[in-house]
């Protein structure tokens, strides 16, 4: 029984992986915090974020919430690679000073803008002149950082001008397939509990 359960989560994450490997959209998120900022520091503030990369469009959807800062925001960017996946520092890869129209000088707020990956000024130039010197090549570079666990958002401020909040990117899963693995393992659930329960009147 339990083999039998085992498998078929198996087989429900497997066909999970395949609707995210073949959809249009690749999705990322991660938790901002001032412990996860290298130094840490011991900022109240928190935050979130969802990074959409469309592969067809060539876009990428950054979308991001935070309250709590001590002081007011000056920037906020996506830093990549680091040398080892979750830990370090690297530079600013994508628009400098900072993402276009991110809430200056505010301690709460939220940001949703869309990059065209395609244009050179959606990155910082640094960036792409160490990234081949091109817009698609700055872009595959960004992306490689992002989908390696190699590159982190971060909201600088004021008091803590090396960045206040910040959270390394990871893959998300979609909401469809949230849907089908947890309508999936119900399933399993209800079969197995009136298995028992046949069992079990079986032995009364």
């Amino acid at each position: 029984m339990k083999s039998l359960f085992i498998a078929a989560v198996f087989a429900i994450m497997l066909a999970g992986a395949s609707q995210i490997s073949y959809a249009d959209t690749l999705v990322f998120g991660a938790s901002l915090s001032g412990p996860a900022e290298s130094p840490p520091n011991t900022s109240p503030g928190i935050g979130s974020t969802t990074v959409t990369y469309n592969t067809v469009a060539h876009t990428l959807r950054v979308q991001i919430t935070f309250s709590g800062l001590v002081a007011g925001t000056t920037a906020s960017h996506i830093h990549t690679p680091t040398a080892v996946p979750g830990v370090g520092t690297a530079g600013v890869a994508t628009t400098v000073p900072t993402f276009p129209g991110f809430p200056g000088g505010v301690t709460a707020g939220s940001y949703d803008n869309t990059l065209d990956l395609t244009s050179l000024t959606s990155y910082n130039p640094a960036f792409v002149t160490a990234n081949g010197g091109t817009a698609a090549s700055a872009e595959a570079a960004l992306i490689a950082g992002i989908t390696q666990g190699r590159a982190y958002l971060n909201i600088h401020t004021t008091n803590f001008p090396g960045g206040e909040i910040r959270g390394f990117l990871g893959p998300t899963p979609e909401p469809a397939t949230m849907l089908l693995l947890g309508t999936g393992l119900a399933g399993i659930a209800a079969k197995l509990s009136r298995r028992r329960k046949t069992i079990k009147s079986k032995e009364d």
